[in-house]
């Protein structure tokens, strides 16, 4: 007979052994390490809710798993293989035992490649790589932030170009791990960093960038949440991810794709001997177009001098023809002028009523009016007499009317 058939037992309901369960398990199965296998029965419902199948890639073992859909960091679909970590979980409603999933990883070059696929497909269809959305990147920028690892080789080949090509700009380095655990909530946390600060202390440019790796590598830089970060950026960014055939998710939300870090630092400044040589072009070209000004204002001048001096001497032939018009006509108007003077004296010395007087006749005035008729004056009224030479008042005594 078994000695702990003669113990007593407790009784306890359904509920409470699956919650005592619940707890063993979880205590025992703590998330501590990964699972490992690939998805299968991949199922989203009602947009909250994510279940699938884990199968164990060499044995016949199987794991429900599930989560929600805020949980999952990048897409999934069936055949994927991943490692998750999370706590089980048996629901007492049904009775059936699934993993909780709190994490999910993609494995291998295929996985990552196809959720790349899946993910790109999905922010291209939401406007995020639209060229209309990009921004200009000033030409001349004064303060730049760079985000990337002090560590990394990327760090170094950027600024080594970009001090050769161009002098005074500020850098404001933020570091960040570019891969591992950290990559993406540090990457995160310098984007946000620089996006609030006030208007007038942030750079005008930013700059992601790291040297190159395979999918596992870049796995920082294709996460959807860094994606978005570029995509709400404040700043323009520039992108530099890898080498010249690494594409990156970030690569195509960027406003610049750069195809190295070198790349980064010669798409964001000039190089100064460029601009010396533009300036110097510049400057032939303005004197080229004043020496043509000045030649053409020449021309222009020279024409209106020609012209001046033609015209001055149109004038000149008129004034020396009208002067010798003038002398010569001159004395026939004196002339003319002395006849009409003798003309008009001889009129006014026929007119002139003191001649009259000279022939004998005489002006009679009564009160200062001249006598005309007989008629007009009265016996007895005085009356002036005007001879030639002198006057004398006299008395009419006789009037003989007509």
């Amino acid at each position: 007979m078994n000695p702990s058939s003669s113990l007593p037992k407790s009784i306890i309901s359904v509920g409470e052994y699956l919650s005592l369960l619940n707890d063993s398990l979880r205590n025992t199965l703590s998330p501590g390490f990964f699972i490992r296998g690939e998805i299968s029965d991949f199922r989203i419902s009602q947009q909250k809710w994510i279940s699938f199948d884990l199968k164990d890639e060499k044995q016949e073992a199987l794991l429900k798993c599930f989560m929600t859909i805020w949980q999952l960091r990048t897409p999934l679909e069936d055949g994927m293989r991943v490692q998750v970590i999370g706590y089980p979980k048996i629901y007492e409603r049904y009775g059936t035992f699934k993993l909780n999933v709190e994490e999910v990883e993609l494995i291998g070059e295929g996985t990552l490649y196809r959720a790349y696929i899946l993910l790109k497909q999905k922010l291209e269809e939401e406007g995020l790589f639209d060229l209309s959305r990009k921004r200009l990147i000033p030409r001349f920028p004064a303060r730049v932030g760079l985000i990337t690892s002090c560590d990394a080789a990327a760090y170094g080949d950027f600024l080594r170009v970009l001090n050769n090509r161009y002098q005074g700009v500020e850098i404001f380095h933020t570091q960040v791990a570019v891969q591992g655990n950290l990559a993406v909530s540090q990457t995160l946390e310098a984007f946000a960093y620089f996006n609030h600060l006030a208007s007038n202390m942030r750079p005008d440019v930013l700059v992601l960038t790291r040297g190159g790796g395979g999918l596992e590598d870049l796995h920082a830089f294709n996460d959807e949440r860094v994606a978005r970060a570029i995509f709400q950026s404040k700043v323009p960014v520039i992108c530099a991810v890898g080498h010249e055939r690494d594409e990156s998710l970030c690569d195509f939300v960027a406003d610049i794709r750069a195809s190295t870090p070198s790349n980064a630092a010669e798409r964001l400044v000039p190089d100064r001997r460029e601009i010396f040589f533009e300036l110097k072009s510049m400057q032939d070209r303005l004197q080229e177009r004043f020496l043509d000004l000045i030649s053409k204002k020449n021309i222009i001048i020279s024409h209106f001098v020609k012209i001046s001096n033609f015209r001055l001497s149109q004038q000149k032939e008129r004034l020396e023809f009208c002067t010798k018009l003038f002398l010569k006509r001159v004395p026939l108007w004196i002339s003319s002028l002395q006849t009409r003077v003798k003309t008009m004296q001889r009129l006014l010395q026929q007119t002139d009523p003191k001649r009259l007087l000279r022939l004998g006749y005489s002006l009679v005035r009564v009160n200062g009016r001249i006598l005309k008729e007989a008629s007009s004056v009265d016996m007895g009224s005085s009356i002036q007499v005007e001879l030639a030479k002198g006057s004398l008042n006299a008395e009419v005594t006789n009037i003989h009317k007509k």
